[in-house]
Parts: structure tokens; C-alpha cells; sequence
């Protein structure tokens, strides 16, 4: 049976994104990462580019969710 993902967490940039996925997997938590290749390459954060999705297993979302807040 597939694992569902839920986004925990939006946030701008990926540095700050890459931040709460190393604490939520320091806790144990998968973590994925969702977003568009060029405010990657491009480092914009205007009208949601540079916007990431922090994504973790339903089962973990709550947990995360306490972690991130």
C-alpha cells in the first residue's frame, strides 16, 4: 500500500526548507522537498517561486507539525 504525503510546511528558499528537513529527520520523520527547478537555479522568491513544500507521511504529520511550530 503507497505511503500519502501531506505538506507540513511552506516556507521560501531552500536553505531555510533544507534547515527543517534536517530537524524533522533528525527526529526520525521522511521528508520531501517540492519545488520548481528554476527559482532553484534562478534564487527567487517572488509570486511563489522560491516557494518549497515540505512534505512528510500522513502517519508523521502531526509529529512534524509540533517539531516545525
Amino acid at each position: 500500500m503507497p505511503e500519502n504525503w501531506k505538506i507540513v510546511h511552506i516556507t521560501n528558499g531552500l536553505a531555510k526548507a533544507n534547515v527543517i528537513k534536517g530537524r524533522l529527520k533528525a527526529e526520525g520523520i521522511d521528508v520531501r522537498l517540492q519545488y520548481e527547478a528554476i527559482a532553484k537555479i534562478m534564487g527567487l522568491t517572488a509570486d511563489g517561486l522560491g516557494e518549497v513544500k515540505i512534505l512528510v507521511k500522513e502517519k508523521d504529520f502531526d509529529t512534524a507539525k509540533k517539531i516545525i511550530n
